[in-house]
């Protein structure tokens, strides 16, 4: 015989009751446990979103500073020690730049210690560019003596010139000042008997008649004047033997010399050329020369 046990309706009601409040409290735990693992998801990609941002931000500030030591690196520094230097910071930059490209977001104290790297690299960034600055501006300032330098040498160079060509100017003045002069010349043909004649067939000798003019700044003393007698067609009329005399520094033929002894006034002389040879009908040209210049020229024509 089986026995039975009913509950009143009372009694189910309440088990209703504890079933539902059950329910709605594990319903509430539920929900909290699911805002708070949503809150966290939410607070860790943030926190995911700002370490990203700081890194790429290190990154740029790498980069940027990576930038700055290629540009110095162009620079004429003009210091071997010191472009070493900048080498190897360089270098160093580009390491750590390249560490923290491979560096996880959630590896914060690498990251971190990757913000105080760049710090020190800058800090030694600023001394090395006090140190170039320094030095552009003694390489200025030197560069700028040395113009000053060349000028001024380019300056003597050219007082120098002008003062060359002054004094040449002056020397040649001076020379010409006291160079002498043939101021006459007379030509005159002599027959057998030394007496003058107009025969073209009796001519025997030349006699040449010529004066140096007067000139007080030329030194006096015993003066060769020579000359070069030259017929119609051009020809120097020469006696045999060699005489010659120093004219623009080489030695040229003269046809007669004859020496007088100059005092600084007016002097007179004569030469004279014995006719040996055929002479030509023309016109003939006397050179003189005094201390080895050029003093005058003349001509004289021959008749037959």
């Amino acid at each position: 015989m089986s026995e039975t046990t009913n509950q009143t309706p009372v009694q189910a009601s309440s088990s209703r009751k504890y079933i539902i409040l059950l329910a709605t409290v594990f319903g509430l735990v539920i929900a909290v446990l699911l805002f708070f693992y949503w809150k966290q998801k939410q607070d860790m990609q943030e926190m995911v979103d700002v370490l990203n941002f700081e890194k790429e931000q290190l990154q740029d500030e790498y980069e940027d500073l990576s930038i700055q030591f290629d540009g110095y690196q162009q620079l004429d520094i003009r210091n071997d020690s010191l472009q070493e230097r900048l080498a190897v910071e360089q270098q160093r930059v580009h390491d750590l730049l390249e560490e923290l490209r491979i560096t996880k977001v959630t590896n914060a104290r690498r990251i971190a210690e990757l913000k105080k790297e760049l710090a020190t690299v800058r800090a030694v960034m600023v001394t090395y560019v006090h140190q170039i600055d320094s030095l552009n501006r003694t390489n200025a300032r030197l560069t700028e003596e040395n113009d000053n330098y060349r000028r001024q040498n380019r300056e003597i160079q050219q007082q120098n010139t002008q003062l060359q060509t002054e004094n040449t100017h002056l020397a040649e003045t001076v020379t010409r000042a006291s160079m002498l002069e043939i101021t006459s010349f007379e030509a005159v043909m002599l027959n057998k008997r030394d007496k003058k004649t107009r025969m073209f067939s009796q001519i025997q000798k030349m006699e040449f008649h010529f004066t140096v003019g007067k000139n007080i700044t030329c030194p006096p003393g015993l003066k060769k004047v020579y000359m070069r007698l030259s017929r119609p067609d051009g020809e120097l009329m020469l006696k045999s033997g060699n005489r010659t005399f120093l004219f623009e520094n080489e030695q040229i033929d003269y046809s007669i010399v004859q020496e007088i002894e100059y005092a600084g006034e007016e002097i007179s002389g004569v030469m004279y050329w014995p006719v040996e040879e055929i002479l030509q009908k023309g016109t003939y040209r006397a050179d003189f020369f005094i201390d080895s210049q050029l003093v005058g020229t003349y001509t004289f024509n021959l008749k037959k």
